[in-house]
């Protein structure tokens, strides 16, 4: 590749600038806004999300993303769902990259090439939607975003994407929307769905009995039965009229991208989060809250997959910049020296990720006859013990076979 020599010295003032004013990594431009929601500044944070979430720009991706969980977590359901949208129809815009972009993270840094988000973030989007359509009652569109997760969960298998970057949570969060409409037998394909990418999912054993005989699919019942000889089947799981509360909980933090020491490489950082789960009470019942995704799992697993990838991509930047810097010394020996080291100092590892997202969901479900009920959720940390966080609902009405949810997120 031969650049003339005006288009040499602007490849150096570009690298130079690029070095100066690309200080701020993706973190450092988050962290504020994450300790204020953690400590319920919400406007605050919201206000420094929000133009971040507005520039349309190679990060766009990652802040809408953050800044819709920041309105789910104060309470803006509606604003959180337009911006999960506006996400989602990015996300799936970005199945390419421009090849100036890619050629410019080649001599510079990953963090030039538009960020795409990784498999379970991009299935996670419509399960938030789901949540959001949830909590505000709107099982249609739950069911929309439903239909959703199923086109992606069936397009990424296509891709032999792997089995943790299905995102099980959202496809069982199908499953449940779908049992809550009465479409019994797609209710039962998601749970089997669920059961074949994450078989350890609790509760699911059971789920895949009541689900195949209420789908009338008694094939599948006696199968599932054979199988799973220790699950009682319950009379109420047949009843009609039989109501559930179910509870989804959020947990904490999820693990974040950090380089230490200038590593050209990220690595994941945990968070400590003292509540480790929710226990819900409700008509003189006391259910704890069971881990059915581990999205600090997921994450870690997706970069260990990425690393021979960052590798590769890392040689040829280095290459890359080789040739580049050459073709300036060429012309000013000066010149071409500085641009080596403003290149290599712009090289940094791309620390962008959905960092709003929980360390784990969670799933707790109560089955209750119809009638209005005051519900306490509390946090609990490993030992069992309450901690500081806590939810309370006066009154919660449940009607004949209905299931109602709720959607918790805890901070600390």
């Amino acid at each position: 590749m031969i650049l003339s020599k005006k288009r040499l010295l602007n490849w150096s003032l570009f690298f130079l600038l690029g070095t100066v004013a690309g200080c701020a990594t993706y973190q450092n431009k988050v962290a504020n806004a994450r300790n204020s929601l953690q400590s319920g500044s919400f406007e605050t944070a919201l206000s420094e999300l929000k133009p971040l979430a507005n520039s349309e720009d190679n990060d766009q991706l990652v802040y809408l993303l953050d800044y819709a969980v920041a309105l789910q977590i104060s309470g803006d359901i509606p604003a959180s769902n337009k911006v999960f949208i506006k996400a989602d129809r990015l996300a799936d815009s970005l199945d390419f990259h421009s090849v100036s972009k890619l050629a410019g993270s080649l001599a510079l840094s990953q963090e030039m090439v538009q960020y795409k988000g990784d498999t379970f973030e991009k299935i996670f989007i419509n399960a938030y939607l789901a949540m959001n359509f949830l909590e505000l009652g709107k099982l249609d569109d739950a069911l929309v975003e439903a239909r959703r997760i199923n086109e992606k969960y069936l397009k990424y298998r296509a891709d032999e994407d792997k089995q943790y970057s299905l995102n099980p949570f959202s496809k069982y969060l199908s499953a449940v929307i779908w049992e809550a409409s009465r479409n019994y037998d797609d209710a039962y394909i998601a749970f089997a769905d669920t059961y074949k990418i994450a078989p350890n999912t609790p509760g699911i054993e059971a789920d895949l009995i009541r689900s195949s005989k209420l789908a009338r699919r008694m094939d599948s019942y006696k199968g599932w039965k054979k199988s799973f000889p220790h699950i009682t089947e319950d009379a109420n799981w047949y009843n009609q009229r039989q109501g559930e509360l179910v509870l989804i909980f959020q947990q904490g933090w999820g693990p974040r991208k950090n380089a230490p020491f200038g590593e050209k490489f990220p690595t994941l950082e945990s968070v400590y989060n003292r509540t480790q789960a929710a226990k819900i009470e409700v008509n003189n019942l006391s259910e704890l809250t069971k881990k059915v995704y581990d999205v600090g799992d997921a994450a870690l697993k997706t970069l260990r997959e990425d690393q021979g990838i960052l590798m590769a991509k890392h040689l040829a930047g280095l290459a890359t910049k080789a040739v580049l810097s050459d073709q300036i010394r060429q012309k000013n020996e000066a010149l071409g020296s500085l641009a080596w080291i403003a290149m290599n100092l712009a090289d940094r590892a791309d620390l962008r990720q959905w960092s709003t997202l929980p360390s784990s969901i969670q799933i707790a479900r109560v089955n209750l006859p119809p009638g209005k009920y005051s519900v306490n959720i509390q946090g609990i940390d490993n030992s069992g013990v309450n901690t500081s966080e806590s939810r309370v609902i006066e009154s919660i009405e449940i009607k004949p076979g209905q299931k109602k949810f709720i959607v918790w997120r805890s901070l600390k």
